[in-house]
């Protein structure tokens, strides 16, 4: 019997793209998929005639048949209702795409390549650039002495639909904007599992989807490209959706993909200042699939069932 998944938040971006996944996924079948805003209207999928409209989420909503939940909702918005679902169906699976129990002990937080087991019923999903930022950090972490520094540019869907500033096209006309230079979420969030204290520089730029993050790193010791390479290949070797290359990544070639895609390594004349990229999906890797990715490890499924390495 396929799995009963329902998503709290099923109109936003990452709902829409786990509304997808869910439908291709030979285990996976979607129960509800709440949006108290588009309630009743028509649950379309790649075009299709849908078999399904958006369910009306109210504090009447109640969640007793699902095997698993998951909380696509806004920073702030998902503890109550993970409270709540809890209290109706202590054994289903709450996966939760908000920041609100990332730093939680009492939940499972997972990059999945990081990440050995999920243990326990509720799964916290990483951030999209912290995804990407941990990821470029794993492999080379004992390596480091000093601060570590990253860029990074997302697509505009990052700012979620709701309407503001990152997401105006009329502002990011032919334009890049920054934002919460100091202390973002992901910042704290990538200091917090990695225990390295870092600096995040974000910006959004006038595209859709798909991020791409510059990494500069102080090492304690020299190190050659060479052997900075056979680090990574050597650590994601196991590893289907990351990819490690020689030239620079770029957005075009992960957008609409599960995958994480490393590489442009550079070290100075000094072999102690290594700096190199990394670009994403965040509607997939940063978000859907890493939780398709985080719910098949916690039924003990195939992490890559019904995800397709591009």
């Amino acid at each position: 019997m396929p799995k009963k998944i329902s998503i709290i938040g099923g109109r936003g971006f990452t709902g829409q793209e786990l509304i997808k996944l869910i439908d291709s996924h030979p285990q996976f079948e979607l129960a509800q998929a709440f949006s108290s805003s588009v309630a009743g209207k028509e649950i379309m999928i790649d075009e299709r005639k849908p078999e399904k409209t958006y369910a009306l989420l109210d504090e009447n909503t109640e969640f007793v048949e699902e095997d698993v939940i998951v909380l696509a909702l806004p920073n702030n918005e998902a503890a109550k209702w993970a409270d709540k679902i809890s209290k109706q169906n202590s054994e289903a699976i709450i996966l939760d795409l908000s920041a609100d129990h990332r730093f939680d002990g009492e939940w499972h937080y997972s990059v999945p390549e990081l990440t050995k087991t999920i243990g326990g019923n509720k799964i916290s999903n990483p951030g999209c650039y912290a995804t990407a930022m941990q990821l470029m950090l794993a492999p080379i972490n004992y390596m480091i002495d000093g601060e570590v520094n990253f860029f990074g540019i997302s697509g505009y869907s990052g700012a979620g639909a709701t309407p503001n500033d990152r997401n105006d096209p009329d502002k990011l006309k032919n334009n890049i904007i920054p934002y919460s230079l100091n202390n973002h979420i992901h910042e704290r969030e990538v200091s917090f599992h990695m225990q390295r204290e870092i600096n995040f520089m974000p910006h959004v730029a006038n595209f859709f989807r798909g991020i791409l993050i510059t990494g500069n790193f102080s090492l304690k010791s020299q190190c050659s490209l060479q052997e900075t390479r056979n680090i990574f290949d050597d650590f994601y070797d196991k590893h289907s959706f990351i990819v490690i290359k020689e030239e620079f990544p770029s957005i075009l070639e992960v957008i609409n993909t599960p995958n994480a895609m490393i590489g442009g390594f550079n070290i100075d004349e000094s072999k102690k200042r290594l700096s190199f990229c990394c670009s994403i999906d965040n509607l997939l890797k940063g978000a859907a699939s890493q939780a398709i990715q985080n719910l098949n490890n916690a039924m003990n499924f195939d992490e890559k069932l019904g995800l397709k390495k591009r």
